[in-house]
């Protein structure tokens, strides 16, 4: 998989997960609802690590929690 989709999956679980909406994260994270919905439809070639850490921070969690687990591991990740 390439790493937009990972980041893609990862926001979509965390949503899932933590019960909150896309436009919530928005709010929490201090970026555009469309910013997000881009991310997450994979429109982006390239995915600054600043929008990242903002995402990361509206799921109160370090960019550390946030790349955790097996779905950003060298195996999983493809160019």
């Amino acid at each position: 998989m390439t790493l937009n989709e990972a980041l893609s999956i990862r926001i979509d679980e965390l949503l899932a997960e933590k019960g909150i909406t896309q436009y919530r994260l928005a709010i929490k994270s201090g970026l555009s609802s469309e910013a997000i919905s881009k991310i997450r439809l994979q429109k982006n070639k390239m995915c600054a690590i600043n929008i990242i850490y903002e995402i990361a921070q509206g799921f109160d969690m370090t960019l550390e929690e946030f790349f955790s687990g097996s779905l950003f591991s060298k195996e999983n990740i493809t160019d």
